[in-house]
């Protein structure tokens, strides 16, 4: 996660955790369930950008694994035809 993401879900959790004690504390149950799901949200997108950083992870781990495939069969084709050149 970037840290500009990891800032702005933090600053949505503190938010929504500021609210829902503050909806508890005057009994306003409506600013006590905003901040729930504010709390919620922070939460949900930092769980979000955690995945996405997981998914691009694995692509870049199977895409180096491509590379190197890639790689040892130009090599293993390389010495075939160096073979075949002494064999002539």
């Amino acid at each position: 996660m970037s840290l500009k993401d990891k800032a702005n879900s933090l600053k949505e959790q503190i938010a929504g955790k500021a609210k829902e004690a503050e909806g508890r504390i005057t009994g306003d149950k409506a600013r006590e369930a905003q901040g729930k799901a504010q709390s919620t949200v922070g939460d949900l997108k930092s769980k979000l950008s955690d995945a996405k950083d997981a998914v691009k992870d694995k692509v870049d781990d199977v895409r180096d694994g491509w590379s190197k495939k890639k790689d040892q069969s130009i090599k293993k084709v390389d010495e075939a035809e160096r073979q075949q050149k002494k064999q002539d």
